[in-house]
């Protein structure tokens, strides 16, 4: 099985995860925003939840554009 086939093997769940990630980091982005008018820690707890939800949602985005370049490479010719 090729790379790009194993990446983009299920599209939805590559969706769900890339809007899983955006959630993730717009939460991230709001407590650091909290944390300017809060406590520190606010702010810290953001900027690690904001790391997880970027790489969740880069995660995603790599299975969408794989399965996206997969089938574009492997379709029919007529």
């Amino acid at each position: 099985m090729s790379l790009l086939e194993k990446l983009g093997q299920d599209p939805q769940r590559s969706m769900q995860r890339f809007l899983s990630g955006l959630g993730l980091f717009a939460l991230g982005a709001c407590f650091i925003f909290l944390g300017l008018y809060q406590s520190h820690l606010w702010q810290i707890l953001g900027v690690v939840i904001l790391a997880f939800g970027a790489l969740l949602a880069a995660y995603g985005y790599i299975g969408l554009f794989a399965n996206r370049l997969y089938h574009m490479f492997n379709r029919t010719k007529n």
